[in-house]
């Protein structure tokens, strides 16, 4: 044949003298075959390029050995990292990973999670939108019994399993801390209240303000996309006239990053005028001057927890019958020279 591309089974079966039964057994690796015939067969794969239909072999078994992943943005050093664990932890069952983006466009999600399943995934893992509040594009999984996952942004109500962060801890632990170092003015930047993970930072900042008798200033909470440009911005109302804050605590490193930069540019001295804290630790917490305190959120062991939860699934070693799994992963916070630790 010309186009070595599309060579079948059928051409090395007959290149090597056996039934294409026997060399489609040797590719699966069917411990009925010697190891001979094996080594025979792969050697003739390799010289005529011969390329598995993986697709017709899905159809005939009805598994794909592929796990769909949908995350808001790979970008985010906390999504790439948990990325990262998914795939080696399901690298370990011999199962690939599919993962797309939404860009936290909830129209995509949708599209995205119809995608997932017309290319057979055999289990769905998902952190959501920002804006996702109906979840019933799920649906389509959860009716057929196919694994769903969500980690981190998770849904409050739809039925699943998920996999969070402890982020109500994260919001008290490092307000508290920066009480403790004596500020009482602390603005909060936080992203919007769709979200799981801002409402819990956002209870876990009131708290810790309620144990020390500070009053919640709204005056001084933004609600909104955590980015840099939108930081300046609170930025530049915050230190636009006095009273000024003495901490800026913000829910995501990108901010923190940008309210330490704002703070240089307009010669305020971090901690000495002002306490900053972030939230994900991104390594660039530590390599900024000064370095930031942040919070720690595992990434590793929360994408790891999600593969190994979706292949129990799969595998049936979970049977939660009616009910659905829910696990809480701790979070740490890391004292840094920005809040004064």
């Amino acid at each position: 044949m010309s186009n070595r591309s599309q060579h079948t089974i059928k051409d090395i079966a007959v290149a090597l003298g056996l039934s294409a039964s026997t060399v489609s057994r040797a590719l699966n690796d069917h411990p009925h075959i010697s190891q001979e015939t094996k080594q025979r067969v792969r050697e003739a794969v390799e010289k005529l390029d011969y390329r598995r239909n993986a697709l017709a072999a899905n159809l005939r078994t009805s598994k794909s050995n592929i796990i769909g992943l949908i995350v808001p943005r790979i970008s985010m050093f906390f999504l790439s990292s948990v990325i990262t664990a998914i795939q080696n932890k399901l690298h370990e069952f011999g199962y690939n990973l599919m993962v797309c983006q939404s860009n936290d466009s909830q129209v995509l999600e949708k599209e995205l999670v119809n995608a997932m399943y017309a290319s057979r995934v055999d289990g769905l893992i998902v952190s959501a939108t920002l804006s996702t509040e109906d979840f019933s594009h799920f649906d389509i999984f959860s009716r057929r019994n196919i694994p769903l996952v969500f980690f981190d942004r998770i849904p409050r109500n739809y039925p699943a399993h998920k996999i969070q962060g402890d982020d109500y801890q994260g919001g008290y632990q490092t307000t508290l801390h920066l009480l403790e170092q004596g500020c009482r003015r602390i603005a909060f930047i936080c992203g919007p209240l769709t979200s799981n993970l801002y409402q819990d930072r956002y209870a876990g900042y009131q708290n810790a303000l309620k144990k020390y008798a500070v009053a919640v200033d709204e005056q001084i909470i933004f609600f909104h996309e955590l980015s840099k440009g939108n930081a300046l911005k609170d930025c530049d109302i915050l230190f636009a006239q006095a009273p000024y804050p003495d901490a800026v605590f913000a829910c995501n490193d990108t901010s923190a990053i940008a309210v330490v930069e704002h703070a240089k540019a307009k010669q305020i001295k971090v901690p000495e005028v002002l306490k900053v804290a972030g939230y994900s630790n991104d390594p660039r917490t530590q390599i900024i001057d000064p370095a930031i305190t942040s919070v720690e959120q595992f990434p590793l062991e929360v994408g790891t927890q999600a593969a190994a939860l979706v292949m129990d699934l799969i595998q049936q070693k979970t049977m939660p019958g009616r009910n659905f799994i829910s696990l809480t992963t701790p979070v740490d916070l890391v004292k840094r020279t920005s809040s004064g630790a």
